[in-house]
């Protein structure tokens, strides 16, 4: 999509993003701490992340969609927690609309 005023476009309009076939692959941890991959979060507190914290994992989750791969997002990710957290994360339209075109149960939980 390009800005229609200046012909721009943007990089997160271009940008790929990566989802995995089935949620079921989604085999992380329900509860206690993981660690992001550097690519998917730059910062010192990407390690030892508590993915039974709400907050935390609002923000693992929000970067795994954002920035993961698939292999990423299947070791960290957990499918019950990812349902359970999806009304509250935010994200960029198309993650949300590749992710809920593919997992129409996730659009069920908004």
């Amino acid at each position: 999509m390009s800005d229609d005023v200046t012909g721009r476009v943007r990089f997160r309009d271009i940008k790929p993003i990566e989802a995995p076939l089935s949620l079921d692959e989604l085999q992380g941890p329900y509860e206690g701490l993981v660690d992001l991959p550097h690519s998917v979060r730059w910062q010192a507190d990407r390690l030892g992340v508590d993915v039974s914290n709400p907050g935390w994992r609002r923000m693992a989750y929000q970067a795994l969609l954002a920035e993961g791969t698939v292999d990423e997002q299947r070791h960290v990710m957990n499918r019950e927690r990812l349902v359970e957290s999806w009304p509250v994360l935010n994200m960029d339209p198309r993650v949300r609309s590749l992710w809920e075109g593919r997992f129409p149960q996730l659009r069920v939980a908004v």
